[in-house]
């Protein structure tokens, strides 16, 4: 089983606002020569990589849900200007809306174990993944999807 990241998206009041910003870095990327990825810089670096990196994902709370993930393909310690350590998570470009999961803010990343993940949308198609967002959050939030 894969192991996720859970990461608050500060910033971002939509799936969308995520996907413009993807967007943005992933064709500043090929316009540079480089691959359409984009990247997340944190403080702490995962010391379970090889399990994140078997499949896993990072996924976003926006606005208080996890709505969204996009599959982690790297991390990359490095060191910044100023001689702290830091870290890339290098994400694929695409943004896959996942089943809204209620979620508490927190400060940081958290590790998320592969069966407590919300769904995909995609494999959620009998169960609502047509209906508009707010509904599918009410519904979620009542524990019915």
């Amino acid at each position: 089983m894969a192991l996720h990241l859970i990461k608050l998206c500060v910033g971002a009041d939509s799936i969308e606002d995520l996907r413009e910003w993807v967007a943005r870095r992933s064709l500043a990327a090929i316009a540079a020569g480089q691959e359409p990825h984009s990247f997340h810089t944190t403080r702490m670096v995962p010391k379970r990589t090889e399990e994140l990196l078997a499949g896993g994902s990072l996924y976003w709370v926006i606005k208080g849900y996890v709505q969204a993930r996009q599959p982690l393909i790297g991390v990359e310690p490095f060191t910044d200007g100023e001689g702290i350590g830091r870290c890339h998570l290098v994400l694929g470009p695409e943004v896959v809306d996942t089943e809204p999961q209620p979620r508490r803010a927190f400060q940081g990343w958290r590790y998320l174990e592969d069966k407590e993940a919300p769904r995909d949308l995609a494999s959620l198609a009998a169960d609502g993944a047509d209906m508009p967002l707010e509904l599918r959050r009410e519904l979620a939030a009542l524990g019915l999807l």
